[in-house]
């Protein structure tokens, strides 16, 4: 055992140091991190391993596993800066007397929450993936712990489709794929855009966005879903950011919460967004249910761990001070020409 930590600690270094693009880089993940790989492998060795020496080699293997997903973070931004210089240096070659653009394009707020979002999680060692607008009811209620008339159903007045299938309402329905996808351990959010037949007003849109977030592993507690969304709202908002948790009810989780910040619009004293309470729910999230886990072919008496829904549009509004939901979805260029990406 210690000599296959060595050799694949060695392979390792060698890989990374090679890697030339992105698309090697996630190769390297998948053969050393992914659901067959290397030091996924030496978990399922550990099995072999009798007495103290199990203790000793778990604990050298978690070690590996850190290094690893350190190791690959870091050559991600290396590989960025690198590009960048080349960028910079092609740039240093255009005629610097040709007239400006006569109009600069700009990056809609929600993209800029969202490409903000997946650089904090990828740097924590989650993948991006993505899923259709348009689903099924299993992905969407059953695989989620939600049967067939379950009251748990009118929380989401859904857009069905003559086929039979819907519009997405939550990014938690690409739940089940991902997980049958990767297996466990696993960490990853996939973005996208919801539907629900809402009465519109300042902080209620039919159509928003949403990012779903999953970690799964051995131990996974309450404590590291509070850990990884602190660490995220710090980064987003570049700041210590006051939050509350509280109990809350969603079939997919157990136990569930809400996590809300404090408002920044109005900065705790109330306003139309935040229904005059000082608070804005953002993030429900909770502790997947075993039901969740064994729909998507993971054994709950073995892994645990937490997913969370966060919500892009109200956190874009949070961020850029938007007073209404509205406005995001409106086309309006006035209002959305302020966000030119730098």
């Amino acid at each position: 055992m210690e000599e296959k930590i060595k050799e694949i600690r060695r392979r390792l270094d060698d890989a990374v140091t090679r890697a030339a693009d992105s698309d090697a880089i996630e190769q390297i993940r998948v053969s050393f991190l992914g659901k067959k790989g290397m030091v996924t492998d030496l978990l399922k060795d550990l099995k072999e391993v009798d007495g103290a020496a199990k203790k000793e080699f778990g604990m050298k293997i978690n070690l590996l596993k850190s290094e690893a997903e350190k190791r690959i973070a870091e050559r991600v931004d290396a590989l960025k800066q690198a590009e960048l210089e080349r960028r910079i240096e092609a740039a240093e070659s255009y005629d610097v007397t040709l007239p400006p653009a006569s109009a600069a394009g700009s990056y809609h707020p929600i993209t800029l929450v969202t490409r903000d979002l997946e650089q904090i999680f990828t740097s924590m060692g989650f993948t991006v993936e993505d899923y259709f607008e348009v689903t099924d009811d299993y992905n969407c209620f059953e695989a989620l712990n939600i049967p067939k008339h379950h009251p748990a159903r009118d929380m989401q007045d859904t857009y069905y489709l003559d086929n039979g299938q819907l519009l997405k309402t939550q990014t938690s329905a690409a739940q089940n794929t991902i997980m049958k996808k990767y297996g466990a351990p696993l960490r990853a959010i996939f973005p996208g855009r919801c539907f629900r037949n809402e009465a519109t007003d300042a902080c209620h849109e039919n159509t928003f966005f949403q990012m779903e977030g999953m970690m799964i592993d051995r131990d996974i507690s309450i404590s590291n879903l509070i850990y990884f969304m602190k660490t995220m709202l710090s980064k987003v908002f570049g700041r210590p950011i006051e939050v509350r948790l509280r109990p809350g009810f969603f079939p997919f989780v157990e136990p569930g919460f809400e996590l809300d910040i404090n408002c920044l619009i109005c900065g705790g004293k109330g306003c139309p967004s935040c229904k005059n309470s000082g608070w804005l729910e953002l993030c429900p999230c909770g502790m997947i249910h075993p039901n969740v886990l064994t729909a998507g072919g993971i054994d709950p008496e073995e892994y645990t761990g937490f997913a969370f829904g966060l919500g892009l549009t109200r956190l874009a509004m949070m961020r850029y001070g938007i007073k209404d939901i509205r406005d995001l979805n409106s086309g309006n260029l006035t209002a959305l020409s302020q966000f030119i990406s730098e």
